[in-house]
């Protein structure tokens, strides 16, 4: 906010932010400095700048809410300076702001305009530092020593805090310039448009015969991708475009790289596909016209008699990325700036340190061909050819040493950098057309739980522990041992403590996850199970995992579980389960037949009281064919394809197991499925609620975690949430309350208890275990997951009228309004449903009114979401009702009855349906009705009369019906044809659209036009059958519209006879 301003943005010449990428990137981040300020520094937050910041603003008086004195246009904070000055204050247009919390309300209040008042701020305001802490902190701000000079400046004016807040800012402003310097270095480079316009240049100078300054330019391959590029996919990972053979007139062939780097001679690739020619065989140059002017005198000598002249070449400085061929979304999340930010003290210590060379930006490979294997780190050609050699090395070593079957394995298919932290390129042996259609596809709700993590590396050689070099020494050993050094050095390989980042990075950099994945492939039943457990220690580490699906370990693993050895299966099962944790590694397991294998490693006995050892070896299998699909279950196609290969009949027999240790990736398994409606049935018709509810009673709290989450998926159904109740599985829920300090358990007790609510049966019977009171007490101090659920539960319970009372006792009035002001949507929705429940009791009501709760309530109609705008809405109805004086309370909320006209343009039912019955009950007071008159809601109304919803035009009818009470509004109806579609609702099945239709009717009918629309429709035959309803109060309105329209047949009569 300081040099960031003056160095990095792009200003006008009449003082305005340009509309340019970079400019919007800046705003963006400091917008989300100043949101996030007011909560993470709340002491620096309340400091008072030095001067006020002040700018033209498109806020109004209307939007502030509470803590302002509103009086017409102006507006000024409660809070105030020690000279008693507002903290903010508005005046038509201007505001003045002189705190960070101030600044950070009033972002929050600008809603979908925070980016617009951010930059008029910023435009008003150029250099914020000097108003926010004075001339002297804002000089020092600029020094290279500034953390010195403001130590000083603490020692003069003994403010902490005032230096606090100025470390803080330049932190801030270190993070923006270092970002604008990062999307400056990303401009830089070549980009396939350029390199095609320069070849194309190039081939002119191939003709005029003798005159002529090149023989021939080609590219090696006719194939261009979607991006522009020509070359393979495996190596555009490597930032690669293309490959040019170019003929000079005086020298011999050249073969070309093209880079986004530049480009460079390569080893000689004539046609694509040639892999030996791939490496660096020059200096890089900027571009084609360079390089071929060193190394071709001809060309440098004659470019200048052509029309072509090598300035002319296209400039690289404005391109654009280069998306590798067939990306998917699969971004980075954008690192926000919480997890940006240090301690301010630390950072201001450390500022100096030098910068790390290599900051320029990566291109990352196409997803789906790393996928398949073939992404690969940028690296240099040096580190790629000692890596291939290494590789090729040890691959004729543990060929000799292991026999002919892993011959195959050792030949082409994958190799290691020996160089710490780097991987080489691999390629698969699997032909493209032998995948399978759905290979390059998942489930589009499954994220990826594991993203990507930067490698923490020792600093230097020096500072890597003892055990990383005995490591790479055992490895060494590995390689060049017969079969007795081998199992021998296996062992002493599981000495060591592999679960310690340090010794699994020791085993993958000296290339011995290459040797232990090739051991899988001997016939040497030891070496296998050695390799596997160390295999399923390492792959605890996420880089360790994503390597061994890169090296196509993944289906060397699983071709053991075919294997007849028990100890082997579950060794494969147990290291697929570590393996499988992300997306890419879930999808080969399914692609290569591996769900079905480890579906039938469930089938085994374990409720036998006594088990012989092989039986035991079958339980083992089978809990770690479990633990393995639990991995895999976090894909919907997987879920599918365990049910297709009969894993829910294998598992609801597991589930009768007595060991805890098989329990839990069983019901883990199921929990994580249920979210399937297919799982739901068949967890209900295969009885395992009643298991589910018997291991709600065991110690281990894992398991009861998995087992209460099953069930709160499950209770979605009624059947499920009676069949809970019949196995008595409410106490066991009600009682893990008690276990608060565990937010998980906690999380899903609640959510089941929630879900078991919605049925009154269980509602009576929680009332007997006390479960409200212990869940109003869970209503402070909890994690949002926990209160979504509490809050459910708690406004299901509301439902039942002597619980309003309690819950008001407990004070969970207070601690529901409280929870308005959040931003969770799912605990919005809930909790506005919650204080609509509650809305009912009189008593509960003027507790609402008294801590502002409806004005809260209001506020969440601006909300995004539709869901929380219909819950909302449907909350205010019961508030409106039973308010003392709702009337004006209605109106003293500024702005209010616009925002909810306007809501009546939403293309969302529950949200047209909740309005319609907040208007009906707004419209019972008269002064409010002319107000919504002005705002138009007449004709809104009349435009949703087409409408079939049966839901929506119940709530439509009983609107227009109030309406009708101002003015000329029945007039209006009729004018804006909404007279006709009501009368076609009488034709509805559902009796409440017939009742609020019939009372709609007869207030329109009080005019005179309407009532010859109403006979021209046809109203009178279903209103004379209406008139034998059971209901007097529909009778009375069904007649009275019949009278009204015969009055007017009578009068007409008489006009005729007599005129």
């Amino acid at each position: 906010m300081g040099s960031s301003l003056t160095r990095a943005a792009q200003w006008t010449s009449s003082g305005k932010l340009e509309l340019t990428p970079m400019n919007e990137s800046l705003l963006k981040e400091v917008l989300r400095f100043v949101e996030e300020f007011s909560s993470r520094h709340p002491q620096e937050a309340e400091h008072v700048f030095e001067e006020p910041l002040r700018w033209s603003t498109t806020l109004v008086a209307s939007d502030f809410k509470t803590d302002y004195d509103i009086s017409d246009l102006d507006v000024q904070s409660h809070e105030k300076d020690s000279e008693g000055r507002p903290l903010l204050q508005l005046s038509p247009a201007t505001v003045y702001v002189r705190s960070f919390s101030q600044l950070s309300r009033l972002v929050h209040l600008a809603d979908d305009k925070k980016l617009e008042e951010v930059q008029a701020c910023l435009e008003k305001n150029r250099d914020p530092v000097v108003k926010i802490l004075g001339p002297s902190f804002a000089s020092v701000l600029e020094k290279h020593d500034a953390h010195t000079d403001v130590l000083s400046l603490e020692d003069k004016e003994e403010d902490q805090g005032k230096v606090k807040l100025f470390l803080l800012l330049q932190n801030m402003d270190n993070q923006l310039l270092s970002k604008c310097l990062k999307e400056i270095d990303g401009r830089v480079g070549l980009d396939p448009g350029t390199v095609k316009n320069e070849v194309e240049l190039l081939k002119r100078l191939c003709s005029g015969g003798e005159k002529r300054v090149l023989k021939s330019v080609r590219y090696t391959s006719d194939y261009v991708f979607s991006n522009g590029c020509r070359a393979p996919p495996w190596r555009q990972a490597l930032n690669e475009i293309c490959y040019l053979v170019i003929e000079p007139c005086d020298t011999e062939t050249l073969y070309i790289t093209c880079s986004t780097a530049g480009v460079f001679l390569n080893g000689g690739i004539k046609q694509e596909g040639e892999e030996s020619g791939y490496e660096r065989a020059s200096d890089t140059y900027e571009d084609l016209g360079t390089l071929l002017k060193s190394t071709s005198p001809h060309f440098a000598g004659n470019t200048n008699e052509q029309d072509f002249a090598v300035q002319e070449l296209p400039s690289t400085q404005k391109i654009q990325h280069v998306e590798p061929v067939d990306a998917e979304e699969q971004g980075q999340p954008q690192r926000s700036y919480e997890q940006q930010e240090k301690n301010v003290h630390e950072k201001a210590r450390q500022q100096h340190a030098p910068n790390k060379a290599g900051g320029g930006k990566k291109y990352e490979p196409c997803p789906r061909w790393k996928n398949l294997g073939l992404g690969s780190l940028c690296g240099e050609a040096e580190e790629k050819k000692a890596s291939k050699s290494s590789g090729e090395k040890s691959g004729e070593i543990q060929k000799r040493k292991l026999g002919a079957r892993a011959k195959g394995k050792m030949k082409a298919d994958f190799s290691v950098s020996s160089i710490p932290g780097r991987q080489s390129s691999h390629k698969i042996k699997t032909p493209a057309a032998s995948v399978p259609v759905d290979a390059f596809s998942e489930s589009s709700a499954e994220s990826e739980e594991e993203e990507e993590q930067p490698e923490r590396r020792a600093e230097s050689n020096t500072d890597l522990p003892p055990e990383y070099w005995q490591i790479q020494k055992l490895v060494k050993y590995l390689k060049v041992g017969d079969q007795t050094a081998t199992g021998l050095t296996l062992c002493a390989m599981m000495d060591f403590n592999l679960m310690q980042e340090t010794c699994q990075l020791a085993i993958r950099d000296v290339g011995g996850l290459e040797v232990l994945i090739n051991l899988l492939d001997t016939d040497e039943v030891k070496c296998k199970i050695g390799s596997l457990k160390i295999l399923r220690k390492i792959s605890h580490n996420v880089q360790i995992r994503r390597t061994i699906v890169d090296m196509g370990g993944l289906q060397s693993i699983m071709k053991i579980l075919d294997l007849p050895i028990k100890d082997l299966r579950a060794l494969a099962a147990e290291t697929i389960a570590n393996v499988a944790r992300f997306r890419r590694a879930r999808r080969t397991v399914r692609r290569y037949g591996g769900i079905k294998k480890l579906v039938k490693l469930l089938d085994c006995v374990p409720n036998l009281a006594s088990l012989t050892a092989n039986q035991e070896k079958d339980v083992e299998v089978a809990r770690c064919g479990a633990l393995a699909l639990w991995s895999c279950s976090k894909s919907t196609k997987n879920k599918e394809a365990i049910r297709k290969a009969g894993g829910v009949f294998l598992l609801g027999r597991l589930l009768k197991s007595r060991h805890e240790d098989m329990l839990i990736p069983v019901v883990g398994t199921l929990q994580e499925c249920a979210s399937e409606e297919s799982y739901r049935v068949a967890i209900q018709t295969e009885g395992m609620i009643k298991d589910l509810v018997q291991n709600l009673r065991s110690d281990n709290d894992e398991l009861q975690m998995h087992c209460a989450s099953a069930i709160f998926k499950c209770a979605e159904d009624k059947l499920t949430r009676d069949l809970v109740r019949t196995y008595s599985g409410l106490q066991p829920l009600v009682s893990l309350l008690s276990k608060a300090d565990n937010k998980q358990l906690l999380a899903a007790a609640t959510g089941a208890i929630w879900k078991c609510s919605i049925s009154m049966e269980n509602v009576a019977k929680f009332q007997e275990y006390k479960a409200l009171e212990t869940l109003v007490g869970l209503l402070t101090d909890q994690p949002e997951e926990v209160l979504v659920n509490v809050v459910g539960a708690v406004g299901e319970f509301a439902q039942i009228p002597a619980n309003k009372a309690t819950i008001r006792k407990c004070g969970g009035i207070k601690s529901l309004v409280n929870l308005l002001t959040g931003t969770n949507q799912a605990l919005l929705v809930n909790v506005s449903k919650a204080v609509g429940a509650c809305a009912t009791d009189m008593d509960n009501m003027a507790i609402i009114d008294k801590l502002d709760g409806v004005r809260l309530v209001w506020s969440l109609l601006k909300n995004p979401s539709a869901d929380v705008q219909s819950s909302a809405a449907w909350a205010l109805c019961p508030c409106i009702k039973n308010a003392k004086d709702a009337g004006e309370m209605v109106r003293s909320l500024v702005g209010g009855l616009e925002l909810i006209v306007n809501l009546l343009k939403s293309t969302n039912n529950e949200v047209l349906a909740s309005i319609c019955a907040a208007i009906a009950n707004i419209a019972r007071d008269k002064e409010n009705l002319a107000v919504l008159t002005d705002h138009g809601v007449v004709q809104l109304l009349a435009k949703l009369t087409i409408t079939t919803d049966d839901r929506l035009r119940y709530h439509l009818a009983e609107a227009v019906g109030h309406c009708c009470m101002w003015g000329s509004n029945r007039a209006s109806f009729g004018d804006a044809g909404a007279v006709a579609l009501l009368v076609r609702y009488l034709k509805s099945k559902d009796k409440a659209v017939n009742k609020s239709t019939t009372v709609a009717l007869y207030q329109l009918s009080r005019d005179p036009n309407n009532c010859i629309t109403m006979h021209d429709r046809g109203v009178v035959k279903p209103l004379v059958h209406i008139m034998g309803s059971d209901d007097e109060m529909l009778q009375e309105a069904a007649a009275g519209c019949v009278r009204n329209i015969r009055l007017l047949a009578l009068e007409n009569v008489k006009a005729v006879l007599f005129h």
